[in-house]
């Protein structure tokens, strides 16, 4: 736990004060005890249970104090809260590469079944829009908060040549942010427009989208993955990487042609690493469901640093309640 305001904490400094305060006051009323004509009457008036609840509102009431200091404090903790993110772009391999059977019954099918798994259990609140990347990238279907039309549009991949990622996170972009251009012409300027043309921010900060990126990581042609990852960096928009296929991959052959495709998990994890997101292994068709599901358990809960000042105040309200209904229940008068 943080606090946003620690000096504020020298207030605590007060408590031993108000303990000592208290001694004294019990000190004080013990020699106007002595006062009395018999002290066996004290004794007997005031039991050992009475001499113990005595003490309990008191306590109670210095640990209120105690809250309310601490509120003034403005603490922070890491604490789990609904997501924010209105815009889930989901940003999927067709190249050619895709129609690999290491992952049954082929790593295209897979990641479809899984996706549409996924929209499925999205929340209706969140709009799912989808991009396809070959040799080149398109957005299928815009953000929707229809999981009829992002699903259909799963369902119409056609296998193409080449494998450009750039590219699949640049168009991913594009339709998190309509009104910028994000193409490989900016980057080669190096472009450092933030989230609606500020500068950067930090990567990971921007709450309200996010890009899940499925491939298998092995691009032919394009824009540098990386670079464009950059771009998404410097705008706060975290991509969750997730890699179908195995390390060892399988031969495909054509007309007069073979070629091995293989799993290319460095360049994901950088991927994720820049951006703030996180990359997922996915080797069967059950890893790929399992992926899936836990992105959307992220995308719904997420862990975030958040002021807690409320949770004192309340808890120190209580406090003070209580140790006055204490002190009226079994003294007749507060504190």
């Amino acid at each position: 736990m943080t606090f946003l305001w620690p000096t504020a904490l020298w207030l605590l400094a007060a408590l031993p004060v108000l303990v000592g305060m208290y001694m004294w006051a019990l000190r004080r009323r013990k020699k106007l005890a002595l006062q009395y004509s018999s002290l066996s009457l004290v004794r007997e008036a005031v039991s050992s249970g009475q001499h113990f609840r005595r003490h309990v509102p008191p306590a109670l009431f210095l640990a209120a104090i105690a809250g309310m200091l601490l509120a003034g404090a403005r603490p922070a903790a890491i604490v789990t809260l609904p997501s924010q993110h209105e815009t889930v772009i989901l940003a999927m391999d067709v190249s050619g590469s895709m129609r690999a059977e290491d992952v049954k019954p082929n790593r295209l099918v897979a990641s479809q079944v899984a996706a549409k798994s996924f929209i499925s259990d999205t929340p209706r609140s969140t709009r799912v829009g989808i991009v396809a990347f070959a040799g080149s990238a398109s957005l299928v279907q815009a953000p929707t908060s229809s999981r009829e039309r992002a699903t259909a549009a799963i369902e119409q991949f056609q296998l193409q040549h080449a494998t450009a990622v750039g590219s699949g996170i640049l168009v991913s972009l594009k339709a998190i942010f309509p009104e910028q251009e994000f193409d490989a012409f900016s980057l080669k300027k190096k472009t450092s427009a933030g989230a609606g043309g500020s500068a950067p921010v930090k990567p990971g900060s921007y709450g309200s989208a996010a890009i899940i990126l499925l491939t298998d990581g092995q691009t032919t042609t394009g824009p540098d993955p990386i670079e464009a990852a950059r771009v998404a960096a410097e705008r706060g928009v975290r991509v969750f990487t997730v890699g179908v296929g195995t390390p060892e991959g399988e031969i495909l052959t054509g007309e007069g042609w073979s070629i091995r495709v293989r799993l290319d998990e460095d360049a994901l994890k950088q991927i994720a690493e820049l951006t703030g997101g996180e990359y997922f292994y996915a080797g069967t068709a059950g890893d790929l469901k399992k992926v899936y599901q836990a992105l959307n358990s992220k995308l719904v809960m997420e862990k975030q640093e958040t002021e807690i000042t409320a949770l004192f105040a309340v808890a120190a309200a209580l406090l003070a309640l209580v140790s006055a209904a204490l002190s009226l229940l079994w003294f007749n008068r507060i504190l």
